[in-house]
């Protein structure tokens, strides 16, 4: 919405991977599992993350731990799983029953629920999932917008305190700290600001033209649903933990296809509780984000946090060291650079 509306999404090719997504649902077993004592598996029986990070082993941050699991399966150290992909083990069984049902007690249930597996029996099959994106809607520090009168916050916002990794739990305390600012600020405009402009109800016309001609009176026979499916295959085939060039560029080629392809329309012509037209809006938003993680992730030619290069491995500050501005235009995103604000801490090699 902020991104049609003509403001900037910041960072978007920075994509938080959480390493234990759970097979075949994709569901999140917390850190805490790891956090208790769980190990992650390799088909040899190995603990492999003495091979990548030794001094923290399963407890390195997600960043490492999720390119670690790949870095396996790539290699052949992998699980075959019966959904056709490869996956990794995370092992609670030495934990004991007792303690998983008092301290895990959630993750069990989970595990039961959506795997069909007793974690204090068998292990668990396991492979990064997209979690959480580190970029968002560009605002100052204070999550104002660049539109007069908008503020943007928690997850929605990219206000660059999580730079381009964002550290587990950082998000709860980002939505509570910024939440309190925003909130606040917005709310000492409304009570300053003496002078309300003139309602643009010539953007509203436009965007009643968008719904009802462009999607409402749309006429197609392509599946929204199938097309939701294939974009977010397409970005966890091209833009995954480990991306490289080629990948990336045939990615936004493949999205940018399917998107012409797809006209928009929706079955139910319902105006009210309407889920089909819900989802086919949600499709056309899917297509805006993939484009912009997509071409920032070609336009940055480095390692960077969330962002994993193959091609190019190394951190590079001197080309790099800057923040992605997308802004909207009807033909593709407009793609700048905004400087880093860099205070106490200046950027070092992260050793493990």
């Amino acid at each position: 919405m902020a991104y049609r509306a003509g403001m900037a999404l910041k960072d978007m090719e920075f994509v938080q991977f959480h390493p234990t997504g759970i097979l075949p649902s994709g569901i999140l077993i917390t850190e805490g599992a790891r956090g208790e004592g769980g190990y992650l598996i390799n088909n040899q029986g190995e603990r492999f993350m003495k091979n990548y990070a030794a001094g923290k082993m399963e407890l390195a941050p997600r960043d490492i731990v999720s390119r670690s699991i790949m870095t396996e399966i790539n290699e052949g150290r992998g699980f075959d799983h019966e959904t056709g992909v490869q996956c990794m083990k995370l092992d609670l069984r030495h934990i004991g029953d007792e303690r998983i049902k008092a301290k895990l007690g959630g993750i069990r249930e989970i595990s039961i629920k959506f795997s069909g597996v007793d974690p204090a029996k068998e292990m668990l099959d396991i492979r990064p999932v997209c979690h959480y994106m580190m970029g968002g809607i560009h605002t100052n520090i204070d999550g104002a917008a660049e539109l007069q009168g908008v503020w943007a916050a928690g997850e929605a916002a990219c206000n660059s305190v999580h730079g381009a990794n964002r550290l587990g739990a950082n998000s709860t305390s980002e939505c509570i700290v910024w939440g309190k600012i925003t909130g606040s600020l917005a709310v000492d405009y409304i009570e300053k600001e003496h002078s309300t402009p003139q309602f643009p109800n010539h953007l509203v016309t436009a965007e009643e033209t968008r719904i009802y001609d462009g999607i409402f009176r749309g006429k197609g026979e392509v599946n929204p649903y199938e097309v939701k499916q294939e974009i977010s295959d397409t970005l966890n085939e091209k833009a995954y933990v480990y991306r490289t060039e080629n990948d990336l560029i045939d990615g936004l080629k493949k999205i940018r296809e399917l998107k012409i392809k797809t006209w928009k329309h929706v079955d139910d012509q319902a105006k009210e509780y309407n889920t089909n037209f819900s989802n086919v809006m949600e499709v056309d938003s899917m297509f805006r984000v993939a484009e912009v993680v997509l071409l920032g992730a070609i336009n940055r030619k480095e390692t960077r946090g969330g962002h994993a290069r193959i091609d190019y491995p190394t951190r590079d500050d001197t080309n790099f060291l800057h923040h992605t501005l997308a802004y909207y235009d009807p033909s593709e995103p407009i793609m700048k650079k905004h400087p880093v604000t860099i205070t106490k801490y200046k950027p070092v090699e992260r050793k493990y």
